[in-house]
């Protein structure tokens, strides 16, 4: 049998190839953190398959999913494998391309190697990210939230990227679905393709073996039997661990997300240093936290084997990188250690469910009608058609950050009941929901830091002055006058 598929594939003497490699420097558990990546990866693949079969992807259905897939205990057991699979698989990734680094294996003739390596990482993280949102919690929303507004300082294409990865103008059943396809099938199509080309190119260079001076009087190994034993109880380690972990401390499930709320996110762990870089920047600065210091960060990265033009990989004669590597670290783990410190303050400080007045003030208007985001018209002012109509378009395209009665959201979406600002000049209103509005605002003595979208090219001339007018003239205690779709032509030109 074996000798017909060899002739056939010539998967035998591959095999045996591949098992009979000579390993530079003799088996050691230094070389595992590839394989046992490698494992990760198929645990994440298989649970993920797995979940796919219980979950929906829906505004109204995805939290009741997830929701249903805690109550029943297998699961629920595969679900928390899945949760901390994905912080093994992005620790392993990391340390793995730490030793790297240490080794100096980027070097020549291992540069594209190394490249492929560093996709593997963001690629990693971006599935961290994209699931992060799928649970439709409390958490999930306002964390995703936030990660979704920061695409907004991209210069140029910023707006473009916010409306592609949120597909629309407010978070819901269709972001819901966008997370969904990039987290089951683009981001892992992209993984397993540079998995493999990794492997290959692996396999075309060799590997790189301890950094020595000379190679040469390194002892040889072979990949079978010791490496592999190896390799493979290190990945039995970190299934005992994820396991461990899943049993002891499983994954919480918040609250269904309520956009009308005040709630302070926890990020991944894996973002909290950037998350503690954009606490660090003021809000007009926030380009410099979210894009030019990431990005900077990257960029150093993917060029590290041409910034390194030591002759060998000897320690000795790359200090300035071992150096350069260890403020890093040190950077990285400040920055999570304080951003962490920070964001538990935040919760403490936050009133469940947002503060008194602005939860009973969303309540009020959420009975009112009926339990649904649209907040009816203000009895107490004159309500024109124009007004009742811009009152859903407000429900579709506003009230999910700036709540249903116009409260606002803290530290991003400022209230625009008893807004002066809403009720001053309506060309400056109008002009705002066009171009949209971006960095420090006060309001009512209190800093926010907008994230609004422009809007021109998301609504009608006829829709804009309907919106304009419903939250001037009828939303909450407003009582402005209205604008026309002429007021909005002209202030296009």
């Amino acid at each position: 049998m074996l000798n017909w598929i060899e002739r056939r594939t010539g998967f035998v003497s591959m095999t045996k190839n591949f098992l009979t490699e000579d390993v530079p420097g003799g088996a050691s558990y230094w070389y595992v953190f590839g394989s046992a990546t490698l494992f990760a990866m198929i645990v994440q693949i298989v649970t993920g398959i797995f979940l796919t079969f219980f979950y929906a992807p829906s505004a109204m259905t995805a939290w009741e999913s997830t929701k249903y897939i805690y109550d029943h205990p297998f699961q629920h057991a595969v679900l928390s494998i899945h949760y901390w699979g994905s912080s093994a698989m992005i620790a392993l990734v990391f340390l793995h391309l730490l030793q790297v680094v240490i080794w100096g294996a980027y070097k020549s003739p291992r540069e594209i190697q190394w490249i492929v390596g560093v996709l593997l990482l963001l690629v990693t993280m971006v599935l961290g990210l994209t699931g992060y949102l799928l649970p439709w919690d409390m958490d999930a929303y306002f964390a995703s939230q936030v990660a979704i507004n920061l695409t907004l300082n991209v210069p140029f294409i910023g707006g473009w990227i916010q409306q592609f990865v949120q597909d629309g103008t407010t978070m819901g059943t269709l972001t819901i679905n966008r997370f969904f396809g990039l987290h089951v099938w683009l981001m892992p199509a992209a993984l397993v393709a540079l998995v493999a080309a990794h492997l290959a190119i692996f396999r075309w260079n060799g590997a790189a073996g301890p950094p020595v001076e000379d190679p040469r009087p390194l002892r040889k190994g072979r990949f079978w039997p010791d490496q592999l034993f190896m390799d493979t109880a290190a990945s039995f380690l970190v299934l005992i661990g994820i396991v461990a972990l899943s049993a002891f401390w499983p994954p919480f499930l918040d609250a269904k997300a309520d956009p009308t709320v005040q709630f302070t996110p926890y990020p991944a762990w894996y973002f909290l240093d950037l998350f503690g870089l954009l606490n660090l920047v003021p809000g007009n600065l926030e380009i410099f936290g979210a894009i030019i210091v990431p990005g900077i960060a990257t960029a150093l990265l993917l060029l590290l084997p041409w910034i390194d033009r030591s002759t060998t990989r000897v320690l000795g004669s790359r200090k300035f990188i071992l150096w350069l590597l260890g403020i890093s670290l040190a950077i990285i783990w400040w920055l999570t250690v304080w951003s962490q410190l920070s964001i538990m303050g935040k919760q403490a400080a936050t009133p469940a469910g947002g503060p008194p007045a602005v939860a009973a003030k969303e309540q009020a208007n959420m009975t009112r009608s009926g339990g649904s985001n649209i907040s009816p018209p203000s009895t107490t002012a004159a309500v024109s058609p124009a007004a009742k109509a811009g009152q859903a378009v407000y429900s579709q395209n506003c009230s999910s950050c700036h709540g249903a009665a116009g409260a606002g959201m803290p530290p991003n979406f400022p209230p625009l009941d008893g807004n002066a600002f809403v009720t001053g000049d309506p060309n400056q209103v109008i002009l705002t929901v066009l171009n949209g509005k971006t960095g420090a605002i006060q309001v009512n003595g209190t800093n926010y830091n907008g994230q609004m979208p422009a809007f021109k090219s998301m609504l009608s001339n006829k829709d804009i002055a309907n919106v304009v007018t419903y939250i001037r003239s009828a939303l909450g205690t407003n009582h402005a006058g209205a604008v026309t779709p002429a007021d909005v032509a002209k202030a296009k030109k």
